[in-house]
């Protein structure tokens, strides 16, 4: 297995290095065509969305926007084009930008970063303050003056070979935002502290400027990026070249105490409630302008907002996103190693179970940021508690330096050590360490990567190596992507998410570690059409293969095959024909008796369907059948949502999954029912409730969170949480939580 994979992996080497990218643009010649020269002003500047100052008549006017989607290296037209200025004070960065389209604006929901967002009428602003092409900020608003700020980094790839994988949603910053609807435009003004930024001291930053327009389902830039590559990819940045270096924040402190009253009862074991009061404290204090120390004192991880659940038919764990406050800002840093199923570093095995349950922790801390213009650096460490069980001490540094223009050389370490009232166990530890080498082309299209670690615990000295490695390479319509990997079985994971690592034996219930290694490749061809409906057609074909390294025994192969069409009027439609082996190493059940320890192989067909998003009323629905181990399956998904807009959103979900096997292992009709009411009353007060209905998981859940933002990142949260069994029904357990946060900068 071992020669195979390497012969692969070498031959699309070759190929990469081989592939003709000539005509396409790097962005490197961006930085010199298009400049934004930023000046300084004494003016004061009201943040109304009303552009009366005086410094917006002579600040320099970006416009002239290109097209990115649904065609590139395109003018937009006059009547949906962008104008954007800039100025800047001692304070602030302040933004006057003017988004010309006719009414109405499309406001899919007022509430902060939400997932929807992205849907409606944006304007996006994105810094790269060291020019490095590795790490940025954007800022993002609508008509209707809706905040949504992400951390960027280098990773967000191209749309067909699985982009957007460096959008850090959950990184939060205090910045002003204020629009004004006009007849055929709308306006926006902003304010972004030079204290919600890490920079140095160059004189020259990268910037970009975006738009969405939701009529015609397009996306525009500044700069003429090439029709793969997202809006603000770091690469394709132009250059904001300021007036004299800006200067440094003389403090930029940002304290964030919380304080936490819980009750809740075990209604099923019928105990007393359990009340609870706690208080804690996070802070971000910048060492330099390009490095943050991040503390928390008897941090809150038990997440106000709860993890939605999903219908599981692998015989793994699935992975849910980091969203908690202390390890978001540059979390990239640690989490950016090894491939998406096997990852070194996965900060929810810290403080989380893997149901998501917290586990106490007494304290963190993280220091992150730049040390050079080149090199970024991550250290951690912190201290869980626990009544039950030992508490453990959890360290992790992280270096990467930049070389030649957007590649990287990076490493890790990691330490867990049992730590229990004062005192470490020397026996009880674990620690990770490993190197990778990212190399990335200066247009964002070709990528090759090698890693490669070692796991260390008492009594282990074999069997204890990950390796991987990365190589994609295309053109505007074609893309190739592969990696290969493999563990060995004493590999630990206790700091890191190795998916297959841990299978599960039905019969003794018991955990067994194996160690195996995978191949996976996909490779896809997009057209564009010139086409006033439709947008793009996208034929791909992806093959996936694990081989458990005991025998060297193949236990898990797919090959798929998938048509996608987008419309012009966001619609989707996408078929697929799946064609799959899977071998149980041991005995598993998704029905009444497990399925046995073999071999199995089967067909499936699936189609989707989703439908016009910028419509009032809006749905999906899709389905599949065939074959399902030694039986069958049938499933269909469907959604329907409702948009008030501004201030409503009503949707439901529901999945469905029949499952059917001969003999004695027996049927199930697996469903998941998830109804979901979102009231934004305004910009700062928000209701959600959702209920999930899994019989997977035999629970019945209720959700309901207010939440008032009285200030900027100031939050009061009442959460009412209540759980029932299903199959004899009866309450399980119930919580009323009230929490409350306060966001204040020093």
């Amino acid at each position: 297995m071992y020669k195979v994979n390497i012969l692969i992996f070498l031959f699309i080497i070759l190929c990469s290095w081989n592939s003709e990218i000539s005509a396409q643009q790097t962005g490197n010649s961006f930085r010199e065509e298009y400049q934004y020269h930023i000046k300084k002003t004494s003016e004061s500047i009201k943040i109304d969305g009303v552009l009366d100052e005086s410094v917006w008549e002579t600040a320099q006017n970006a416009t002239n926007f290109f097209y990115i989607t649904p065609v590139a290296d395109k003018q937009v037209e006059q009547r949906d084009q962008t104008e954007a200025r800039m100025t800047y004070d001692d304070r602030n960065i302040y933004v006057a930008v003017i988004c010309h389209g006719e009414q109405p604006y499309l406001v899919p929901s007022l509430k902060r970063d939400g997932q929807s967002f992205w849907g409606g009428e944006v304007f996006m602003l994105s810094f790269d303050p060291g020019n490095e092409r590795t790490v940025g900020y954007g800022f993002a608003t609508n008509s209707a003056g809706v905040q949504y700020d992400n951390q960027l980094s280098g990773d967000l790839g191209t749309r067909s070979g699985g982009g957007n994988n460096g959008f850090n949603t959950a990184w939060n910053n205090k910045w002003q935002c204020e629009t004004k609807v006009y007849d055929n435009y709308f306006t926006v003004e902003m304010a972004i502290p030079f204290k919600s930024l890490r920079y140095g001291d160059s004189k020259i930053w990268g910037v970009q400027f975006n738009r969405g327009v939701s009529e015609t389902n397009s996306f525009h830039a500044w700069t003429p990026l090439p029709v793969q590559i997202f809006g603000p990819d770091l690469g394709y940045n132009a250059s904001l070249i300021w007036d004299e270096v800006p200067k440094k924040t003389k403090s930029n402190i940002a304290l964030i105490p919380y304080t936490i009253a819980t009750t809740s009862k075990d209604v099923a074991a019928g105990t007393p409630a359990d009340n609870n009061f706690e208080v804690g404290l996070d802070a971000k204090i910048a060492l330099t302008s390009s490095l943050n120390l991040d503390v928390t004192v008897n941090p809150d991880f038990s997440q106000v907002d709860v993890d939605r659940q999903v219908t599981n038919l692998t015989t793994v764990n699935i992975r849910f996103p980091e969203q908690r406050i202390f390890f978001v800002e540059n979390s990239d840093i640690f989490s950016d190693f090894g491939i998406p199923p096997m990852r070194p570093f996965f900060s929810r095995k810290i403080g989380l179970t893997d149901n998501g349950s917290a586990i106490p922790i007494s304290y963190g801390a993280r220091i992150t940021g730049n040390l050079t213009k080149d090199t970024r650096v991550g250290l951690m460490n912190l201290q869980t508690k626990s009544a039950a069980e030992p508490g453990n001490n959890y360290s992790a540094l992280a270096v990467s330096h930049r070389l030649f223009g957007r590649s990287v050389l990076k490493g890790f370490f990691h330490n867990r050590i049992g730590h229990t009232d004062g005192n470490y166990d020397s026996s009880d530890y674990t620690r990770n360490m490993g190197l990778e080498f990212d190399y990335k082309s200066k247009n964002g299209y070709d990528r090759f990567a090698v890693g490669y670690s070692l796991s260390n615990s008492e009594g282990v000295t074999d069997k204890n190596g990950y390796y991987h490695g990365i190589a994609q390479f295309g053109t505007d319509n074609f893309r190739f992507y592969v990696n290969v990997a493999g563990i060995g079985k004493n590999y630990s994971d206790e700091m890191g998410f190795i998916q297959q690592q841990n299978q599960y034996n039905a019969v003794t219930e018991e955990v067994i570690k194996i160690g195996y290694d995978h191949l996976f490749s996909n490779i896809s061809y997009t057209i564009y059409p010139e086409n006033s409906k439709i947008n793009t057609h996208t034929i791909s074909l992806i093959n996936v293969g694990d081989w458990e390294r005991t025998g060297n025994t193949n236990f898990s192969y797919r090959v798929s095959g998938s048509y996608r069409i987008a419309f012009a009027n966001t619609s989707r439609f996408s078929v697929e024909l799946e064609n799959v082996y899977r071998k149980l190493l041991f005995p598993f059940t998704f029905t009444e008796n497990p399925l046995a320890a073999q071999g199995y192989k089967w067909r499936t067909f699936g189609v989707e369907y989703q439908s016009d998003n910028r419509k009032v009323l809006n749905y999906s629905i899709g389905g599949g059948l065939g074959g399902f181990y030694s039986g069958k399956r049938k499933n269909i998904t469907a959604e329907l949502n409702y948009r008030r807009q501004p201030w409503g959103n009503f949707g439901v979900a529901f999945e469905a999954n029949e499952l059917t096997f001969d003999g004695d292992i027996g049927n199930t009709t697996l469903l998941l029912i998830g109804p979901r009411l979102e009231f934004s009353l305004n910009r700062d007060l928000f209701w959600t409730t959702f209920l999930q209905y899994n019989t997977q998981q035999d629970n019945f859940n209720v959700n309901s969170r207010l939440q008032w933002r009285f200030q900027p990142l100031s939050d009061l949260f009442l959460v009412y949480t209540d759980n029932y069994a299903i199959e004899q029904w009866g309450p399980k357990n119930r919580t009323l939580v009230l929490k409350v946060n306060y966001w204040l900068n020093l």
